[in-house]
């Protein structure tokens, strides 16, 4: 994690309206996770002063992630990869992926994944990864 500008955001080579359809589709994973505003800030790695209007704005499609932002990319990764996760997991109940990260965990010190991720900051959100991805997990230990 590196407050550097990175330049491999693979939102960089989008047009503009597949760049508003990509934030409204992680602002979508989100909400269905039930995240509140604030909380998307956290789970999205966006600067402190961000403020929740701005999840708002997003969730309109009338502004984008900022695509040269390494922290915001990395936080966008580990999100998409853990939907993905609970979406294999789950292929028959789109609702299961939701309803899992508000479910409390042992493995998460009796909190909820959701809960781990925002009080942990990216090492729970890392960990819910790989907790759900075990090619994830298999890839990193390598």
């Amino acid at each position: 994690m590196s407050d550097s500008k990175s330049t491999a955001s693979p939102m960089q080579k989008m047009e503009e309206e597949a760049k508003i359809t990509f934030t409204r589709n992680v602002i979508a994973i989100l909400d269905e996770w039930k995240v509140k505003d604030g909380d998307q800030i956290l789970l999205l790695g966006l600067p402190d002063d961000t403020r929740s209007r701005q999840i708002r704005s997003y969730r309109q499609g009338s502004s984008t992630f900022p695509v040269d932002d390494s922290r915001v990319n990395e936080f966008l990764d580990h999100i998409l990869g853990i939907d993905d996760a609970l979406a294999t997991s789950n292929p028959c109940n789109s609702a299961a992926g939701g309803m899992w990260m508000n479910r409390v965990n042992n493995r998460f010190k009796d909190r909820t994944p959701l809960n781990a991720m925002l009080e942990d900051g990216i090492n729970s959100i890392v960990a819910v990864r790989i907790h759900l991805d075990c090619a994830y997990d298999w890839h990193i230990s390598k």
